[in-house]
């Protein structure tokens, strides 16, 4: 799923491609991708674009007093393009959700645009006509954003303050803090050297400054990494960057500890013994149901 940094490098991206650009058509493809009904997309269709913003993962394309919001849920993605294809999009079984066309450019040529697509059968990408961002749930229910300058270490640690949640969700609760999921928990966990069954109103103090140094350096070290990037390469740059997540059974990059495991139903965390549980590995519930 993207998380922070690559919607904050899609942000930059869409930015530089769309402002000040009119909109030709907006194309829903598959009927699921929309949440809302009323304006209807075709709204937005011959007005300019005047910003793209990031609310936590969800992208937010204004357009005068109308925005397109949207999230790319787990299998979501953004494809830009150059030239968009003269024959119209039709309902079918690919990945394509929705395309957005923009009108020639002063400089003429094809005024290109993008598509938005998601793989796989579990459709959860979510497109939102909205005449204010806060009119979507999602974005309503937000906390805040952990890169903001407001987000000091004296809010951070009144969010822990009093949680009787393992850190590992709170970080990933997005009413807490929005924009950070399933990966980047697992790394600023590791950097933090912090285990993430550690029940987050029990942190020390020492343990809740370490951990916010390392929420803001993680995030920031991942956004400069993705900035500058097309969007094609951002899913590729996330995986290079990561240095526990999705890394099972490779050495950890700190210490050489091998990289550990715990499954749930739908997602499986990764940590490193040595680094974060004092060497013992966690308990597996499920790979211990397996091996009875």
């Amino acid at each position: 799923m993207p998380e922070l940094p690559e919607v904050e490098a899609l942000r930059d991206f869409l930015a530089d491609r769309l402002t000040g650009r009119t909109v030709e058509r907006v194309t829903p493809v598959a009927i699921s991708v929309l949440k809302t009904y009323e304006p209807q997309p075709s709204a937005l269709e011959g007005r300019t674009v005047t910003g793209v913003v990031r609310h936590g993962k969800f992208l937010d394309l204004a357009a005068g007093d109308l925005h397109l919001v949207v999230h790319l849920a787990r299998a979501g993605w953004l494809r830009w393009r150059d030239t968009v294809p003269s024959a119209p999009a039709r309902p079918g079984k690919g990945p394509l959700a929705l395309r957005l066309s923009l009108a020639a450019s002063e400089q003429g040529g094809d005024g290109g645009g993008f598509d938005l697509t998601e793989a796989g059968t579990r459709k959860r990408l979510a497109v939102y006509c909205v005449r204010d961002p806060s009119e979507v749930p999602g974005v309503a229910r937000l906390g805040p954003d952990p890169l903001a300058d407001e987000f000091t270490r004296e809010v951070f640690a009144g969010l822990l303050r009093g949680e009787r949640h393992r850190i590992k969700g709170l970080l990933r609760d997005q009413s807490v803090i929005a924009g950070v999921g399933n990966a980047y928990s697992d790394e600023i966990l590791h950097a933090a050297r912090l285990s993430p069954f550690k029940i987050a109103g029990e942190l020390s103090e020492e343990e809740v400054s370490g951990l916010y140094e390392a929420l803001r350096a993680t995030l920031r070290d991942a956004v400069e990494r993705s900035r500058g990037l097309a969007a094609g390469a951002l899913k590729s740059e996330k995986k290079t960057g990561l240095r526990v997540h999705g890394r099972t059974g490779e050495p950890c990059p700190v210490c050489g500890d091998t990289v550990r495991e715990v499954s749930f139903s739908d997602s499986s965390l990764q940590y490193c013994p040595t680094c974060q549980t004092g060497g013992k590995p966690l308990a597996d519930r499920r790979m211990s149901r397996l091996l009875k």
